[in-house]
């Protein structure tokens, strides 16, 4: 298999119809299993912990003993490398910080009579999915149980894969973040164990987190019986580039979303032949020295993914707009300008040094983020996914007078008498308040 990928510059205006379809109709590739994945939360609906033990062993080939490892993350912060330990507790206070400045506060006003207001209060219970097993992700639990915290959320479950050695940096991460409960279990078991609750874990009103197609299809399988975030795919990136963009900057961040899965997406659209040249050289150039190289190859080569060169910058905008990236890389001369004439984007991410990588990691903002064009109706993660709200208000006599005819007018068009009436009773009250 060579790693030479086959990429090359294609103009925005030759796209077909398919083409333009597969970038801009992205798919999670969730339809195909979904009917196994039914299956999967029936059964831990049904057996619970016995459910969840014989999928661990079907599809992590693990044998698990105890599937609450609350213990055991506790004790993984002693065994992870202090620098690595540091890292965590770094991204952990930064993520935190962000996140703090998302809190909304109560408010009351009151005008003419009229005391209106909003409160918010966080949901009680909600379950964070982590990818990791043998594999390290604390990013994802910094990313998912941090804000969660931040809400006030009263029980922060975590769910992560089982493994023979579950890896201890990850364990650690979620013990630092602040999660109360942390369950052994990974996939499709994992969304249903949450959802459904089991002999060892207690249900959720909200599971949130990112995780293979088999986890998407399981939360689309639950959505009803809990809430959940998002449907999330394939990790993407489009890069908005102008002739002042380096190549080298561009490619890497390419690079870094391709890695992720051959199923990535990873795009750049530019005015400037010369950067698009520039990027696919640079693509063709560092991606065998890159350790995931033949991921990243497939996902350079997919339909959702390339290098284009639009007529102007006013078209690759529209180009962006229409991708609605995950992670949108603007990368010009004047990139304040191009951001106020996007909408459509989950993170941006603006200037030559400010890598994916950054929000990825540690620089505070969340990276659980929508994919496959879902940044057009809804952001990513947030404290706000973790809170809901009540409108309050109180009425005086007087202020309920001056609406009245406007109440009772609506109500009888309406057809609902007893509306109107439950306002006449108490304006025809002199005795009351």
């Amino acid at each position: 298999m060579t790693l030479d990928p086959d990429l090359d510059v294609r103009a925005v205006g030759d796209l077909r119809p398919a083409e333009r379809e597969a970038l801009f109709a992205r798919d999670a590739g969730v339809a195909e299993i979904r009917s196994d994945v039914r299956d999967i939360v029936t059964r831990v609906s049904d057996e619970g912990d016995v459910a969840v033990r014989d999928f661990s062993r079907e599809f992590d080939g693990v044998e698990v003993g105890n599937i609450d490892v609350t213990d055991q993350a506790e004790r993984a912060v002693e065994e992870v490398d202090d620098r690595v330990l540091e890292a965590i507790r770094t991204a952990i206070d930064n993520v935190r910080s962000f996140h703090e400045r998302q809190v909304p506060e109560d408010w009351r006003v009151e005008e003419a009579g009229r005391e209106l207001g909003r409160r918010f209060r966080p949901i009680e219970r909600v379950g964070v999915y982590v990818p990791g097993g043998a594999a390290a992700y604390p990013s994802s639990a910094i990313m998912g149980v941090v804000p969660a915290v931040v809400a006030g959320v009263e029980h922060v479950a975590v769910a992560t894969p089982p493994a023979d050695e579950m890896n201890p940096v990850t364990l650690a991460a979620i013990h630092e973040a602040g999660a109360d409960r942390v369950y052994a279990i990974g996939g499709a078991q994992a969304v249903a164990a949450l959802a459904y609750g089991t002999d060892t874990v207690n249900r959720v009103q909200k599971v949130v987190g990112p995780g293979n197609r088999w986890v998407t299809a399981a939360k689309a399988e639950v959505r009803g019986e809990v809430e959940i975030d998002f449907l999330a795919g394939p990790s993407e990136i489009l890069v908005l580039a102008d002739d002042s963009a380096r190549a080298e900057y561009v490619a890497a961040d390419l690079l870094a979303q391709a890695e992720h899965d051959p199923n990535a997406s990873v795009v750049c659209v530019t005015d400037s032949e010369r950067v698009a040249e520039a990027v696919v050289g640079a693509v063709r150039e560092h991606l065998p020295a890159r350790e995931r190289s033949e991921v990243a190859r497939e996902a350079v080569e997919n339909d959702a993914s390339g290098v284009f060169l639009a007529r102007s910058m006013p078209e690759a905008v529209l180009f962006a707009e229409e991708y609605a990236a995950e992670h949108l890389s603007i990368q010009a001369a004047d990139d304040e300008a191009l951001l106020d004439r996007i909408s459509n984007a989950g993170s941006v991410f603006l200037g030559p040094y400010t890598p994916v990588a950054a929000g990825d990691y540690a620089s505070g903002t969340n990276h659980v983020l929508p994919t496959g064009g879902g940044a057009r109706l809804h952001g990513g993660l947030s404290v706000d996914t973790f809170l809901r709200s009540s409108t309050v208000q109180r009425l005086s006599k007087e202020a309920l007078g001056a609406l009245s005819e406007t109440i009772t007018t609506l109500a009888e068009a309406e057809g609902l008498e007893a509306h109107a009436e439950s306002v006449r009773t108490r304006l025809d009250d002199e005795a009351g308040n």
